[in-house]
């Protein structure tokens, strides 16, 4: 009878150590073996949270077969303590085994949103854009806060707190005070703005990612330490022999560069031009400063210039006063910084505009006269 037992234990006991065998192989088939995504998914993993949350929200969205399985796996590779705060996106097919190894390492996020917010002279404008397999960014909503309504497109997302990456792009020659309503309005921000406006030129033009609920005031501290390295990194190497006494004053130039013109390759001549004038003691006589002393920088003038604001006294009106106005008159991109310490070697100090967006330049009155004369008859035939 013994004997019989004995036999019926090992009998069992072999049954059993098959069916382990076999369950582990299983295990690892479904561990390595292709996944059951049809197409790409752009996961979360939330900030602290645990692999058995991870494991479920998985499996729930149809990235793998079975949690249980994953965290095994997590655990006998040794990164169940591993997993990374991020966003991720997993590719259609991928394995557990893949998925894991995503998951766990740190890399920059992917996102399948993308709100894009630029803020201009005119306002700021949100392009919503959505990551689409094989098409790429695709937009999908464009708008602006003072639209009566805003998309659904883009009101759903944030109320099911679906991860999206903000980014708020800044363009060169905004005001501070520009920028900071344009913050104001931004809903994927938190906080208030500070009392006192940023010192105008003082917030680096640029592209800022933000996570949601950013505190605006840390958005504005980003902007400034940005444009103070932009600054000092200039300042550093800047050219010899420059009217220009201190970095602010160098601010103030870029900034009158900034607005006279957008033609990238003009930059260093129209320097030049307001460099010479500056060491010979002509009045820069620029038509941005005087747009500044009259709106302060709140807004656009939205019209022409008249003749007596030529003539009217403000502390900007580069036709009243010599040299440089106090402050500067927006906020000026690096490359205008750069021009305005490293300007081209011309004897230009004249320059208008020449139809084709840019400008001609002159070294005398009468050449400059011949190029305005060319400028009124381009505008006249285009019904200016």
């Amino acid at each position: 009878m013994w004997r019989n037992i004995a036999s019926n234990a090992l009998t069992l006991g072999i049954v059993a150590l098959l069916g382990l065998i076999g369950l582990i192989a299983w295990g690892q088939r479904e561990f390595n073996g292709q996944g059951p995504l049809t197409e790409t998914l752009f996961f979360e993993v939330p900030r602290g949270a645990s692999l058995i949350r991870v494991s479920n929200d998985l499996e729930e969205q149809g990235a793998i077969s079975n949690a249980r399985i994953f965290r095994i796996g997590a655990q006998y590779t040794g990164k169940a303590g591993e997993l990374k705060f991020n966003n991720y996106e997993l590719p259609p097919g991928a394995s557990m085994a893949q998925i894991l190894d995503i998951v766990t390492q740190a890399a920059a996020p992917t996102f399948r949103y993308i709100a894009q917010y630029t803020i201009s002279e005119g306002g700021a404008e949100m392009r919503l854009r959505e990551r689409q397999p094989e098409q790429g960014l695709v937009e999908i909503a464009a708008f602006t806060y003072q639209d009566e309504t805003l998309p659904e497109a883009y009101t759903e997302l944030k109320a099911r707190n679906v991860p999206v990456a903000y980014r708020i792009t800044v363009a060169e020659g905004v005001t501070s005070w520009n920028i900071v309503e344009a913050l104001k309005n931004a809903d994927f921000l938190t906080g208030d703005v500070p009392e006192e406006l940023p010192a105008e030129g003082t917030l680096a033009p640029d592209t800022y990612e933000v996570s949601t609920g950013s505190a605006r005031a840390d958005v504005i501290r980003r902007m400034e330490t940005a444009q103070e390295a932009i600054l000092a990194e200039a300042w550093a190497v800047r050219a010899e022999g420059l009217p220009i006494q201190t970095p602010e004053e160098a601010l103030i130039l870029a900034s009158i560069i900034e607005k006279e013109t957008s033609v990238p390759e003009e930059r260093r001549l129209v320097a030049s031009v307001f460099v010479n004038r500056l060491n010979r003691g002509i009045k820069l006589q620029t038509d941005p400063t005087v747009i500044y002393g009259i709106t302060r920088g709140e807004g656009s003038l939205g019209r022409g210039l008249r003749r007596s604001e030529l003539r009217r006294s403000t502390p900007w009106n580069t036709y009243v006063i010599d040299g440089l106005p106090p402050t500067p008159i927006a906020n000026p991109g690096r490359a205008s910084i750069e021009a305005a310490l490293n300007p081209e070697e011309r004897d230009f100090i004249f320059f208008v505009a020449d139809g084709t967006g840019g400008h001609a330049f002159a070294t005398n009155l009468a050449d400059h006269n011949a190029n305005v004369a060319r400028w009124r008859q381009i505008e006249a035939e285009r019904g200016n």
